[in-house]
């Protein structure tokens, strides 16, 4: 198979299944009938706002070129649009009291989805022996998700998260609880490992379903209340093993449609001993925003979620998740929602 844009596809990528220009990867499988089953899950309405709040985890030693939000008010008539009475301003006699305010918001410090536009790789798409810098389905940097401007400003043109939104994010959730195995110790989680938690929890994967790890990271950031020990949280609780090959090829085989953890990237953000001749930093990353168009969300708020499935017996749920429909950005801020049967 080839593409106007490549020559190559990398082993294991879906490129120009979704068609030659496809930006949304694996959410084409949320059909009609996929959302369905998600709705299935539904008797009785029970409720659970998923994302933390977005001034956590706190500063940014966690990740120090993200940096948690600041609020401003907006102008009018010279002065702060804030508790803004205007009976002193534009409309004497007026009783109105009104306040707008604008945020500068790092997208993916908090509760976030990662765009396809997010992580891509150097790779000889032109079969010209030359690694050129490309994102999923080919779309290439520079061009397509182009550099900073003059002013520094930037707008991806390919693969933005607009895409993800316009997908809606709606179908049936399920719940991976590692934390219920493996508590806050800081294990490489592979193949056999998540086999053998599923089994024991019995859950299962069907195509077109959007999988949830719980590992207990979003309880051990809100237990720090703002004023986060980075060190802490770096050493502690379950990361899917990205050097895995078996769990790559499971993400692949499963036919999941997105893949979130309430952690910081899913994935151990520092392989000790991969592979000599493999030099990427995160390959379940690679794997899955680069390969196969899977997205990833990251930092979620699980545990009370967790709580209610498990006390019920059951792992999965309706879930809705759609990120800003932000044309041109690389990420987004989150506030999913999910909706489980009272019923046991």
């Amino acid at each position: 198979m080839t593409n106007p844009r490549w020559v190559n596809r990398p082993e294991g990528s879906n490129w120009g299944d979704f068609g030659p220009d496809d930006e949304k990867g694996r959410m084409n499988l949320l059909t009609p009938d996929v959302v369905m089953k998600g709705v299935a899950e539904v008797k009785e309405g029970l409720t659970f706002c998923l994302s933390l709040p977005l001034d956590m985890p706190g500063g940014n030693s966690v990740n120090p070129k993200r940096h948690p939000p600041v609020m401003h008010p907006t102008k009018q008539d010279g002065a702060d649009y804030y508790n803004f009475i205007w009976d002193k301003h534009s409309r004497p006699g007026s009783t109105d009291v009104s306040a707008d305010d604008l945020v500068v918001l790092h997208t993916q410090y908090s509760t976030q989805w990662d765009s396809l536009a997010h992580f891509g790789q150097l790779f000889d798409a032109d079969g010209d022996g030359v690694a050129e810098p490309c994102y999923y389905n080919g779309w290439r940097a520079g061009t397509d998700v182009a550099d900073p401007d003059v002013h520094n400003h930037v707008k991806t043109d390919r693969l933005g998260i607009e895409n993800m939104a316009e997908a809606c994010v709606q179908g049936r959730g399920v719940m991976i609880d590692l934390h219920g195995h493996y508590g806050d110790e800081r294990v490489a989680v592979n193949h056999a490992m998540l086999m053998e938690v599923m089994e024991k929890d019995g859950v299962t994967v069907e195509e077109g379903d959007m999988v949830l790890l719980h590992t207990g990271w979003d309880e051990m950031i809100m237990s720090m209340a703002g004023d986060p020990d980075a060190s802490r949280l770096h050493a502690s609780c379950a990361v899917l093993d990205g050097w895995d090959d078996k769990l790559l090829q499971w993400i692949t085989d499963s036919g999941l449609t997105i893949l979130v953890s309430d952690n910081m990237a899913v994935e151990n953000t520092n392989y000790p001993g991969h592979p000599e001749d493999d030099h990427c930093r995160l390959p379940i990353h690679r794997h899955c925003l680069f390969k196969i168009g899977v997205h990833l969300g990251e930092i979620w708020y699980l545990a009370e979620l967790k709580k209610a499935l498990k006390e019920r017996g059951r792992s999965r749920f309706l879930l809705t998740a759609p990120p800003l429909r932000l044309p041109g950005s690389v990420g987004s801020p989150a506030t999913p929602i999910a909706t489980m049967t009272k019923i046991g």
